[in-house]
C-alpha cells in the first residue's frame, strides 16, 4: 500500500540534464501582422486609383482650355491635381474656371475612372476587414498588447475546456492573472460569459507552438508557470517541450492520458505531469484503507464551498468488480490488486455484472449514462455496495448526489483539483504529501481541530509573511517578544477567542513543520500557512499591520488607536458580523 499511496506524492523524475543552447523566445507567428496583411491585400487597389489619378492629373494639364481673353491655355500640375483630388473625392468645390467643352469630356471620363477605382479599393477593404486571416492577425495583435500590459505575476493556461475553465475561475476567484490559449474559439467565447474579475487575454491558437507561447508571455518576467491542459496529450508534450527548454526553471504543470506520452513528458522533467486514471485509484485505495486522510486531502484541495464529506466505513474482505470498456478499467484494477484487492474486469456489453459477493463496484465505462445506470443496477442488488462511477463532466452532478454514489471520478475535475493546489498556494501541495504519507491519526486530530473551530465548510488558504514587508506590526513585536501561533490567531477585537483558522505548516529557514501547536512561537521572517474561513484571513490581517493589535493579541494590553485605524477597524468589525461562521 506504501507504494501505492507514495504515487500521490511523486515527483518528477529528474533526468541528465544536457547542455543546451540558449536560444531567444520567438513571439512573432509568421504571416500575422495586420498591417502587412492590409498593404499586401490593398495593394492592387491603391495602385490603381494611383494610376487613375495620374492619368488624370496629366490628361487634365494636356487638354487645352481658354481664359477670359480667349486664349488658349492649359492648367498647371498642381491645379489639376487640386482639381482632380476634390473632384475624385465627391466634394465638388467646382471648377478653378470656366472649363471648355473638351475638358469637361476628359472630367467626365476621370470621374467615372475613380468611381471605379474608389468601389474597387472599399470592396476589397471590406472584404479584408471580414476575412478570417485579417480577423485573426487582428487578435493576435491585441492579445500581444494586454499581455506587454500585464504589470504583475501572471500563469499562461493552455486550453481552456472543462479543467482549464475550471482552473482559470479559481485563479480568478483568487485575484490571480493569467492568460488563455486554445484552439476552438467557441471555449474562448466562454470567457465572455463567465463573468471574470479582470481582463483575460485570450487568443486562438496552436498553444504547441513556440511563437504562440512566446507571444502569451512565456519570455515575460512577470510570467509565472504554464499550465497544459488541452484535450490532446501531443499538445500538451509539445507545451511542456517548448516551456522547459526555452524557459529552463519555469513552473510547467501539464495533464496527461497517455502513459507513453507521460514518460517522454517526464524526460522534460516538468513539476508535475497529472494523468488522472492513474491517479484516481491511489485515491480510490486512500478512501477505502485511510479515509479520515482521505477526507482531509480532497476536502481541503476541493475549490468548491461544499462540506466534509461523510467517513465511508471500508468492509474487510470480498470482491471488487470494474466494468469498463477500455484501459480505464484496467488502471484501477492495477491500483486495487496492489492494495491487496481481489478484483473481477467485467465487460459492460454482456449485461448487468454479478457483485452478490462484491465489496465495491467501479462503472467506468466511456458513457456517463451507461455507466450511472450500471450504478443504480448494483445498489439495488446490493443497497450497502460501495459504488464508484466515472463521469467525463460534472454536468450530471445533481443525478449522481440523488443516487447517493459513494466515489465519482470525473477527469477534468481532478485535474483541475490538483492544478490548482500546486499554483494556487504552493506549499499547500506539500501539506498534502505530508498528510498522505502519516497515519491515520494525524488526519484525525487535524479534521477535529479544523471543524471544531472552522465548521465543515471553510477552507481558504492563505501563507501569512512574518517578514518585516508582509506583517511589519508583527515582525516589530517579534524583534523584541515572543509570539506563539496560538496568539497569532487569537481575534484582535477579543484575544480570548480565536479566528476560525487554523495552521497547517510553519516555514523557518527552508524547514516545513507540518500541523504546528498553538504554544509553537513564531520568529521574525517565519511563514504560517492557515486553512479557514475568508473573514479569519481578513481579520488577521488586522494584527499584520497593527501594532496596537499585534500588542494586543500578545499581552492582553489594549493600545490607543489612531482615529483613521479606528474608522478602518469599525467598518471590518460590521462587514465580519454579517458572515456566518461554519
Amino acid at each position: 500500500m506504501n507504494n501505492l499511496l507514495a504515487f500521490l506524492v511523486r515527483r518528477p523524475t529528474r533526468h541528465t540534464t544536457r547542455v543546451r543552447r540558449a536560444v531567444d523566445i520567438p513571439d512573432e507567428a509568421p504571416s500575422t501582422d495586420a498591417i502587412f496583411i492590409v498593404i499586401r491585400r490593398m495593394r492592387a487597389p491603391l495602385i490603381f486609383i494611383i494610376t487613375v489619378f495620374a492619368i488624370s492629373v496629366l490628361g487634365l494639364t494636356l487638354v487645352p482650355g481658354r481664359d477670359e481673353g480667349g486664349h488658349t491655355t492649359h492648367l498647371s500640375a498642381f491645379e489639376a491635381f487640386y482639381f482632380i483630388s476634390y473632384t475624385a473625392s465627391t466634394i465638388g468645390f467646382g471648377e478653378i474656371y470656366p472649363f471648355t467643352t473638351p475638358q469637361r469630356m476628359w472630367v467626365t471620363v476621370c470621374i467615372f475612372m475613380t468611381v471605379v477605382g474608389w468601389a474597387y479599393a472599399i470592396g476589397t477593404l471590406l472584404s479584408l476587414l471580414q476575412s478570417a486571416s485579417f480577423q485573426h492577425a487582428l487578435a493576435m495583435q491585441r492579445f500581444r498588447t494586454k499581455v506587454q500590459r500585464i504589470r504583475e505575476p501572471f500563469l499562461i493556461v493552455c486550453g481552456y475546456g472543462q479543467a482549464g475553465r475550471q482552473v482559470c475561475r479559481e485563479l480568478d476567484f483568487q485575484g490571480r492573472r493569467f492568460v488563455v490559449i486554445d484552439r476552438h474559439e467557441g471555449r474562448l467565447d466562454r470567457i465572455m460569459t463567465d463573468e471574470l474579475q479582470s481582463e483575460v487575454p485570450a487568443l486562438e491558437a496552436n498553444a504547441s507552438l513556440p511563437a504562440v507561447l512566446g507571444m502569451a508571455g512565456l519570455a515575460n518576467q512577470h510570467c509565472d508557470g504554464v499550465l497544459a491542459l488541452t484535450d490532446d496529450d501531443t499538445d500538451n508534450l509539445a507545451i511542456v517541450m517548448n516551456a522547459t527548454v526555452l524557459r529552463p526553471g519555469m513552473s510547467v504543470i501539464a495533464r496527461c492520458t497517455d502513459a507513453r506520452v507521460e514518460e517522454s513528458m517526464r524526460d522534460f522533467a516538468p513539476n508535475a505531469v497529472i494523468n488522472p486514471s492513474d491517479r484516481y485509484g491511489a485515491y480510490l485505495v486512500l478512501a477505502l484503507q485511510r479515509p479520515e486522510t482521505y477526507r482531509l486531502v480532497t476536502w481541503l484541495m476541493d475549490p468548491r464551498d461544499l462540506p466534509l464529506p461523510p467517513r465511508y466505513e471500508p468492509k474487510s474482505g470480498g470482491t471488487w468488480v470494474v466494468a469498463s470498456d477500455d484501459d480505464f478499467g484496467a488502471e484501477v484494477s492495477n491500483d486495487l490488486h496492489r492494495a491487496g484487492m481481489h478484483v473481477v474486469m467485467a465487460d459492460p456489453e454482456e449485461g448487468h455484472p454479478d457483485v452478490s459477493g462484491a465489496s465495491g463496484f467501479i462503472a467506468g465505462t466511456r458513457n456517463d449514462t451507461t455507466n450511472l445506470a450500471l450504478a443504480e443496477h448494483a445498489k439495488l442488488e446490493r443497497k450497502d455496495l460501495f459504488v464508484g462511477v466515472r463521469q467525463q463532466s460534472d454536468a450530471r452532478a445533481s443525478i449522481i448526489t440523488a443516487l447517493g454514489i459513494d466515489s465519482v471520478f470525473t477527469p477534468t475535475e481532478l485535474v483541475a483539483q490538483e492544478s490548482l493546489a500546486r499554483v494556487i498556494t504552493p506549499l499547500f501541495w506539500s501539506f498534502v504529501e505530508y498528510a498522505v504519507t502519516q497515519p491515520e491519526e494525524f488526519a484525525e486530530r487535524l479534521l477535529m481541530n479544523l471543524t471544531n473551530r472552522c465548521g465543515d465548510v471553510a477552507k481558504d488558504r492563505a501563507i501569512i509573511d512574518l517578514s518585516a514587508a508582509g506583517s511589519p506590526a508583527l515582525h516589530r513585536w517579534l524583534l523584541h517578544a515572543e509570539l506563539t501561533i496560538g496568539q497569532l490567531l487569537a481575534n484582535p477585537d477579543d484575544r480570548d477567542s480565536k479566528l476560525p483558522l487554523v495552521a497547517l505548516m510553519l516555514i523557518r529557514n527552508g524547514e516545513h513543520i507540518y500541523a504546528p501547536d498553538d504554544t509553537m512561537t513564531v520568529t521574525p521572517d517565519d511563514q504560517v500557512l492557515v486553512v479557514g474561513h475568508h473573514w479569519g484571513l481578513e481579520a488577521l490581517v488586522q494584527t499584520q499591520f497593527s501594532d496596537a493589535s499585534a500588542e494586543y493579541i500578545a499581552t492582553g494590553v489594549q493600545v490607543p488607536e489612531t482615529w483613521v485605524w479606528r474608522r478602518l477597524n469599525r467598518s471590518k468589525r460590521r462587514s465580519r458580523s454579517r458572515q456566518p461562521v461554519g
